[in-house]
């Protein structure tokens, strides 16, 4: 009994190191690598992924890992991640997979942020769960580890033809819709003390109601 006592005891040190290594929050924006595609209106999750490290003062470091670049933070006793996945958008599904396996124990501490053509420029919101809607980047993530995470999610418009996404997506906004998603950013920042802290219901009542 003595020796079964000892190895209960000694588990249960495993298991409470174990999830003490786990994250309370991954934060990913998504985008394409390489300076060609910086900036394009796919990139705003990226994008606002930078800002999100620059108002923390945190520095990306890249991980073979996770195959992504990661900032490590400390928020309000929060364990969080800021990771900007290597490869392009549409295989981000590999990242988050293994953030899920190493970083995070449920998906409802992933949180994901993208652009969305169903959003007009200068909107954004707040999302737990729910299907890809055509988003190449979402559809990877959902096959590869279900579609219950959270998202961020910034508006930057359908293009004038329908059959013209696929190039779109990778163009620069005009100076219009680049001013309208930078106030986006700005929205999102003021609730991002709430999004770090994992409040979605007070995060989601302020991004959907105020008016900027």
């Amino acid at each position: 009994m003595r020796m079964e006592s000892l190895l209960k005891k000694i588990a249960q040190i495993v298991l409470r190191k174990k999830r003490n290594k786990l994250q309370d929050l991954c934060i990913i924006g998504l985008g394409n690598p390489g300076e060609k595609y910086s900036k394009t209106r796919h990139n705003a999750g990226c994008d606002f992924i930078d800002l999100i490290a620059s108002e923390l003062q945190a520095e990306f470091k890249p991980s073979k890992k996770f195959d992504a670049e990661i900032a490590d933070i400390s928020y309000k006793e929060h364990r969080i991640s800021l990771v900007k996945p290597k490869e392009f958008i549409n295989r981000s599904g590999k990242t988050l997979k293994l953030l899920r396996k190493f970083q995070v124990d449920s998906n409802d501490k992933l949180l994901v942020l993208h652009d969305d053509m169903d959003l007009e420029p200068g909107e954004v919101k707040l999302k737990i769960g729910g299907g890809h809607a055509g988003h190449n980047g979402l559809r990877d993530i959902s096959q590869q580890i279900g579609n219950d995470y959270v998202r961020l999610r910034f508006g930057i418009g359908h293009p004038p033809s329908n059959t013209d996404t696929n190039a779109w997506v990778i163009k620069k906004p005009n100076p219009e819709e680049k001013m309208k998603l930078k106030q986006s950013f700005e929205k999102a920042l003021n609730s991002l003390d709430q999004l770090l802290q994992k409040k979605w219901m007070v995060a989601m009542n302020a991004l959907h109601t105020n008016e900027h």
